[in-house]
């Protein structure tokens, strides 16, 4: 799931040695992984449980999932680079408690806000766990075996999507939404106590190296006021002042980011790189492909559970096939854009989820969800697992070896910013349906119909934007394949 970025081996004493060490290190630093993937799908099932127990309208459960997702992207460059600072295994454990903690006031949240703010610190911890296990990962191992390595990690995000949704819906229909939490407790308990034996300590921090630190809060600060005023437009209309003015506020801090990336000597983006077509390509692409994914989820999770009244188990069964069709779309496109390039991918991608989406535009109180909802979301998720293959493969193999750290966190970071986007857009466009005791799913339909003509859209940019050609950088090939959430 090539998460944060690929630190320098300059922690070379996080090495643990070759053998049963470096394994053990690999399976606790995947496992650790795995529960950040999980955490951002086992939501979704278990909202109109949360909603209905904590009494929570559409704003505060539509936070419930961006929150999370919002500062584990917005912060986790800049978790990369204090892995690079302080040391990985130092940053990892530090993310890990941090991550741990909140996910037990999470389970015991008596109220909206306490969950929404351990949500907030869950994203912290993630975004300081997922980089510095990366950059363990490949300081440990070597030629081929990081490979193989990199290929597990790859893998983890699909399969974390998958469980993330089943389990959402086991736990949610059992013990209660709570237990989707508190299952993160003795993992990180375990990951914990046992990873110091096998990862080396790091050794004293390198020379001191300067963290952006503002860089990280303004991006991640810009980002919160964009969602805020999206999710507010769906209460209070486009023209009220709670919508346009954190929007307006949102596009000056944007601004205000570049302004300060351009005049501290370690930035967290560098123009230079931000501005390299591949770039631009690989954010666009990944950007859109997951918020795509995470809207079409959110809305499929309230149409099952609220219209057809799904349980929760039922709706996360539901959802089995889709996970692994994104899987499956994401092994086809790693194979297909050797041999074609990516931009063929990335079109045929977007209009896959296009016309899957517009085949789930004909839900209706009445229909069978396997008759209309399930084969458009299945084609649509297809469509984008391969997307998320080309944004990852296109963008490393076109940038210089000394920004692929940036480029890969880049990336990465946009991943969790899209998935925050998405869903706020179609909770906001849904709004009419989502309300308690609404009825009739025309606020499904437009979301859904928004989500269409996004991708379709998607597919023309991506026609223009992608770089042509196959890929030909030492990058390809090394399970960079982003698994899709």
């Amino acid at each position: 799931m090539s998460h944060g970025h690929p630190a320098h081996p300059a922690t070379a004493e996080a090495r643990p040695s070759p053998g049963s060490r470096g394994w053990t290190a690999l399976v606790l630093l995947c496992l650790a992984q795995f529960v950040l993937i999980v955490d951002i799908t086992v939501v979704q099932v278990a909202l109109p449980s949360i909603g209905g127990d904590l009494a929570l309208d559409r704003e505060a459960l539509t936070w419930v999932v961006t929150t999370y997702t919002l500062c584990f992207g917005g912060l986790m460059v800049l978790g990369g680079r204090l892995a690079d600072a302080l040391g990985a295994r130092r940053t990892l454990l530090a993310g890990l408690i941090l991550f741990t903690l909140a996910s037990l006031a999470c389970g015991l949240a008596p109220n909206g806000t306490v969950l929404i703010a351990g949500r907030a610190v869950q994203g912290v911890g993630a975004a300081l766990l997922s980089p510095s296990a990366l950059a363990i990962i490949t300081t440990a191992f070597h030629g081929p075996l990081r490979n193989r390595a990199l290929g597990v990690w790859a893998a983890i995000g699909g399969t974390g999507a998958a469980v993330g949704v089943l389990l959402g819906g086991v736990l949610t229909a059992g013990p209660g939404w709570e237990w989707g939490f508190f299952v993160n407790v003795p993992i990180g308990l375990l990951v914990f106590l046992v990873l110091p034996s096998v990862v080396r300590a790091d050794g004293r921090p390198p020379v001191r190296q300067r963290v952006d630190v503002p860089g990280a809060l303004v991006v991640t600060a810009a980002t919160a006021l964009l969602i805020y005023g999206l999710v507010n437009a769906g209460d209070a209309g486009w023209s009220a002042a709670g919508t346009f003015l954190p929007l307006i506020a949102s596009v000056i801090l944007y601004a205000v980011f570049v302004a300060v990336e351009r005049g501290v000597k370690a930035p967290l983006m560098r123009a230079e790189t931000l501005a390299r077509r591949p770039v631009i390509s690989g954010t666009f692409v990944m950007l859109i492909a997951t918020g795509l994914m995470l809207a079409l989820f959110f809305v499929s999770s309230f149409y099952l559970q609220q219209v057809l009244g799904f349980s929760a188990l039922k709706t996360g069964l539901t959802f089995l096939p889709v996970a692994i069709a994104i899987t499956a779309g994401a092994h086809l496109g790693g194979h297909l854009i050797g041999k074609i390039g990516g931009r063929p991918v990335a079109v045929a991608a977007f209009l896959l989820t296009a016309a899957g989406a517009a085949l789930m535009t004909r839900i209706s109180p009445e229909s069978s969800a396997y008759a209309t909802l399930l084969p458009g979301f299945v084609l649509a998720a297809f469509g984008i697992g391969p997307a998320f293959v080309t944004a990852t493969t296109t963008t490393m193999a076109n940038v210089p070896p000394a920004e692929a750290g940036v480029a890969s966190g880049v990336i990465n970071t946009f991943h969790e910013l899209g998935g925050s986007i998405g869903v706020a857009v179609v909770s906001t466009v849904a709004a009419a349906s989502l309300a308690p005791g609404a009825a009739g799913v025309g606020g499904f339909t437009a979301a859904l119909t928004v989500c269409a003509v996004t991708a379709a859209a998607a597919a023309v940019v991506a026609l223009g934007l992608v770089p042509a050609g196959k890929p030909s950088g030492s990058f390809v090939g090394h399970g960079h394949g982003h698994g899709g959430h």
